[in-house]
């Protein structure tokens, strides 16, 4: 549900649904703020918005311009979840044996680094296409049972494609980090998208780029494989907002097939 007063002009697009984004277009000057907290506008008007996995009541959006108040009251949608079974993996991958633990809490500590970057910039206005085609294999939300025991919730959408197929930037934006091989995540990039939408892209075989630089929609930035905590070769593709997990299949069309 949408409330608003209607103060003024402001486009927003998309859904207020658990694992959603909505993305705003108003002009440059306006603050805007999520419960009263700040959200960056970009100097071209746009901001965007996002909604965690589990997110339950309503969000209250707050548009101020030149003395005039928009309110908007979102109430975020519930959705239902799938139950996956994955069996076969390693044990100490499940289970990680105490030696990994120290190298684990350093990889999760660059992974945060990472996705601090906040940029004033607005890549994702331009849209997003898929990073990879193949079969999807794994969906954001689902409930993983590994080797019989219940994990934590799959934050990402996975592309099941042959060992070396390309994986494409789904938008443009800036590279924050490169690893050839985390523990859980094996070969690893995080693509910064701008005001803390972020993609990150696991299990890669090859990565192609280097942190620092810029890609566009479309540039090679790495190839699929079977690296870290994996069962086969694939594309574990995940969306940060801030501190909330959102899912990248609400972003693109329905993929086609038989397109390489």
């Amino acid at each position: 549900m949408l409330a608003s007063s209607g103060a003024y002009a402001v486009d927003l697009r998309g859904e207020a649904i658990q694992g959603g984004l909505m993305f705003g277009t108003t002009d440059p000057a306006t603050r805007v703020t999520l419960d009263d907290k700040p959200i960056e506008v970009s100097v071209e008007g746009h901001f965007v918005i996002g909604f965690d996995r589990d997110e339950t009541g309503k969000r209250v959006l707050k548009l101020v311009n030149n003395g005039k108040v928009d309110l908007k009251e979102l109430e975020i949608a519930p959705r239902e979840y799938a139950i996956e079974r994955v069996d076969g993996l390693p044990p100490r991958t499940v289970t990680p044996d105490p030696a990994a633990a120290e190298r684990i809490r350093q990889e999760i500590q660059m992974v945060v680094t990472a996705r601090s970057r906040r940029d004033n910039r607005s890549d994702y206005a331009h849209g997003f296409d898929w990073p990879a085609h193949g079969r999807l294999s794994g969906f954001y939300g689902s409930q993983r049972v590994l080797n019989g025991n219940p994990g934590r919730p799959h934050y990402g959408l996975d592309v099941a494609a042959p060992t070396g197929t390309l994986v494409l930037a789904p938008a443009d934006g800036v590279i924050t980090l490169t690893h050839p091989d985390m523990y859980f995540s094996g070969g690893t990039i995080i693509l910064d998208h701008g005001q803390g939408l972020s993609s990150t892209f696991m299990h890669l075989s090859a990565i192609l780029v280097e942190a620092g630089t810029s890609v566009h929609q479309g540039d090679p930035i790495g190839k699929i494989g079977a690296t870290g905590r994996a069962s086969g070769p694939h594309l574990d593709w995940r969306m940060n907002w801030l501190d909330r997990r959102v899912d990248p299949q609400r972003l693109v069309a329905p993929m086609q097939t038989g397109r390489p």
